[in-house]
């Protein structure tokens, strides 16, 4: 082993008290490369964990040559050394971190399981599970095609145990859709936005990169059909909506245009070519002052989010509409690509987009639900639809938010890192695990979160999370001014000013009389779980509670109770 110390400090104190040893010898004297080298063979975890513990190793561990070696270790095939301030070690980090992590919600096995990661891959950017199969997006535009394997379940349905092979379905995809819905048994078709090496006219040398659609069937990643537009017209997004004779997509330009084509696709796979018309979105045309930094979609709505934080919406069915505000007051059936602007204090970052609720989080991490609140998926605590943006207070700067078709999904981060999973609404078919019954408020969901998740989606089957972890990507919520935080006591009016604000002590009051109505202590407990799951409290209140009854309960039926105490 060696001992290090600093040349400038002279020997240690008392060192020559202690024989047999000899001096000291200093890292430092040894040759910068060689520490590096030597630095580059320990795990990715222990690089950054040795370079907290002190400034010269601080700067030893940050080097480019030591994420350079790690880089090469971790992905030989990586030629490309990526982009942004730190190149090496984005690169490194990305590949170290990448995963696709899955939990099946049928059979007996209800743990996480991990997909095989394609050696190709720079990163995983994003993802999106088909009917069969799933396909990830890196960060060098290569598009994978996670094949899985088919197994059948207990109830004799037909799901995928893991994705066991991958081959790479093309390169230079900027983006990717398919079918909007939730159920990916309609998910038939996988369209691709890339970029494509298009040949010169005639008479004229070289060729120009021109954006296209690829479509390809998931089932087999054939491609059956290809659009190519011209090379001034640069894309970065696609969505899609509508049904499947009428499909719209919806092509996002790099200055914040929106253009739209219809496509049939009942007639894709039939060998004919014709041409399709490219016209500019209704948002574009009337609002041409707008620059959209984002779109989501579903079958029937569209949501796009601007530059500053604005919010704009399309909803082409009056039942969806009267889901979402409540009212079909301002509904014209014959100009559904009328933008509708919702009412926001503050700037949007990201939202998520089901069938007929939404979620929104602003710049300071505030988390906003909206639309049909049935089953309680909009976390709120009951089963009130809400007809516009309404806060959940106990949840603050979420890191992923997903809305599904009666349920919603949270990805949050702890104050140690840690990330867990919290679920509201519908709990049938195992999408909320460990709440089979569901709850109108976020709770935490059993599901062991990867330390690096940032994305999480949910079909019927199964749940999925992406794990990649970019240093670039910085949090960018801002703290809340302390005129605008919500929960401090406003000064009363008056005499006659309500000492109940939201009517909370007649709802408490009214859980009392159902608590007493339960005959049994057993129905009494669950009913007291199921008051805990509809009260406005914090994930980690609420978890508390549970776990404190569920250790009353256990104690009352005389399990594990131990000898009994003086006091008991």
């Amino acid at each position: 082993m060696v001992k290090r110390s600093c040349p400038s400090c002279g020997p240690e104190p008392g060192g020559e008290e202690k024989k047999g040893r000899g001096n000291p010898i200093s890292v430092q004297l040894f040759p910068p490369e060689l520490v590096e080298h030597i630095i580059s063979f320990l795990p990715v975890r222990d690089v950054v964990a040795l370079g907290q513990t002190c400034h010269y190793f601080h700067e030893v561990c940050d080097a480019e040559g030591v994420w350079r070696r790690i880089c090469r270790r971790l992905s030989p095939r990586l030629r490309e050394q990526g982009s942004g301030v730190r190149p090496w070690k984005r690169a490194a980090i990305l590949n170290y971190t990448k995963g696709l992590y899955f939990q099946a919600f049928g059979g007996r096995r209800r743990c996480l399981s991990k997909s095989v990661a394609p050696l190709l891959a720079h990163g995983y950017r994003r993802f999106l599970p088909t009917k069969d199969h799933v396909f990830i997006l890196d960060y060098v535009g290569t598009l994978f095609f996670l094949k899985n394997a088919l197994v059948s379940s207990t109830l004799g349905q037909i799901q995928w145990k893991r994705a066991c092979r991958y081959v790479v379905l093309c390169r230079g995809a900027k983006d990717f859709a398919s079918d909007p819905r939730c159920d990916t048994v309609y998910r038939k078709y996988l369209y691709v936005l890339a970029t494509r090496e298009q040949p010169g006219v005639v008479g004229t040398t070289g060729s120009r990169a021109c954006d296209c659609v690829e479509v390809y069937l998931q089932s087999s990643g054939q491609r059956v059909f290809k659009m190519t537009f011209h090379h001034s017209m640069s894309f970065k997004q696609i969505v899609l909506v509508g049904q499947e004779t009428q499909r719209a997509l919806l092509l996002l330009t790099e200055e914040g245009k929106i253009y739209s084509l219809v496509v049939n696709e009942t007639q894709l796979d039939q060998p004919r070519s014709y041409t399709v018309q490219l016209a500019l979105r209704k948002v574009s045309r009337c609002l041409p002052h707008l620059r959209v930094a984002g779109m989501a979609s579903n079958q029937s709505s569209t949501l796009y989010i601007t530059d500053q934080g604005g919010v704009y919406f399309e909803v082409h069915t009056p039942g969806v509409y009267r889901d979402l505000f409540g009212t079909l007051q301002a509904f014209d059936p014959l100009d559904q690509q009328m933008p509708l602007a919702l009412s926001l204090p503050a700037k949007v970052l990201f939202c998520a987009l089901g069938y007929n609720h939404l979620g929104l989080v602003d710049e300071f991490g505030r988390l906003f639900m909206q639309g049909n609140n049935r089953y309680g998926q909009l976390g709120t605590g009951d089963r009130m639809d809400r007809g516009e943006p309404t806060q959940v207070h106990y949840l603050q700067r979420p890191i992923a938010l997903w809305c599904g078709l009666n349920h919603s999904l949270v990805l949050s981060q702890g104050s140690d890192f840690s990330k867990e999973l919290l679920g509201c609404g519908c709990g049938a078919g195992g999408r909320l695990p460990g709440w089979p019954k569901g709850s109108a408020s976020f709770v935490k969901l059993h599901v062991k979160v990867p330390l690096c998740a940032c994305s999480l989606c949910s079909t019927r089957e199964c749940l999925y999370m992406l794990s990649s972890h970019d240093i670039e990507h910085h949090p960018t919520y801002r703290d809340l001014p302390a005129s605008r935080v919500v929960g401090t006591p406003e000064p009363s009016l008056g005499a006659g000013a309500s000492q109940d604000p939201g009517g909370a002590a007649q709802a408490c009051e009214e859980y009392l009389n159902q608590i007493h109505s339960c005959p049994t202590l057993q129905d009494r407990m669950e009913k007291m779980k199921e008051i805990v799951g509809w009260m406005p409290l914090m994930a980690a209140q609420k978890d508390f509670f549970w776990e404190a009854l569920d250790l009353l309960q256990r104690t009352a039926a005389g399990v594990g109770s131990g000898p009994p105490t003086p006091e008991s």
